[in-house]
């Protein structure tokens, strides 16, 4: 039986945000990290951290890509593969997610997965928005995506190289599940929803 791993991608700068770390930031009194956390616990056989950093967080370890000259998520994913070298077989699946999206959707971890399972990789999508950093790979053929991937690309490239299918949450959310934290605006709409919902 295949496993399932998690991935938050929490290694933003924060520019628009002068320069504050996304993941310790509080939306309903609730560090963004430990919001995205809780939709992974109990779900996946282990929870990595893409954070910049090396050592754990909590229980949960940080992997770091060892070419400090790569930028963006696709660096996350690239240290995760890594480090699931010898961990996860070809046909277990890797779930990543943004660390500033607060309001992921109870079943993010399941749907995601198995709608990879079948196709190599899908993503999250809300109506005509998608969100490439919120999805699910078959390791095995990321593994082989990433080898033939440029450094420098996104993760938008290997989803397109996978043929990635979009789980799409419209019929299930009122409202985006997927929105998420870039500037001030952005975070004070994000505080009223959760005071709003009471979470």
């Amino acid at each position: 039986m295949s496993k399932t791993f998690g991935l938050i991608l929490a290694g933003g700068e924060g520019s628009r945000l002068d320069g504050v770390r996304k993941a310790d930031l509080r939306i309903g009194g609730v560090r963004l990290l430990e919001r995205v956390a809780r939709v992974f616990e109990a779900q996946v056989a282990e929870l990595l951290i893409a954070s910049g950093q090396e050592g754990t967080i909590g229980p949960h370890v940080c992997v770091l890509d060892e070419n400090t000259t790569r930028m963006g998520p696709l660096a996350g994913i690239r240290a995760a593969v890594r480090y699931l070298e010898t961990r996860a077989e070809a046909g277990d699946m890797l779930v990543t997610a943004a660390v500033d999206a607060p309001f992921l959707p109870s079943d993010y971890t399941e749907r995601l997965s198995q709608a990879a399972a079948e196709s190599g990789a899908a993503y999250a999508a809300w109506g005509d928005n998608i969100y490439p950093t919120n999805s699910a790979w078959r390791i095995g053929a990321l593994r082989d995506a990433l080898e033939e991937t440029s450094e420098s690309a996104g993760p938008k490239s290997i989803l397109r190289k996978l043929d990635a299918v979009a789980v799409d949450w419209t019929a299930e959310a009122a409202t985006d599940p997927f929105s998420n934290l870039n500037t001030l605006d952005d975070l004070i709409a994000l505080q009223r929803r959760a005071f709003a919902l009471g979470i």
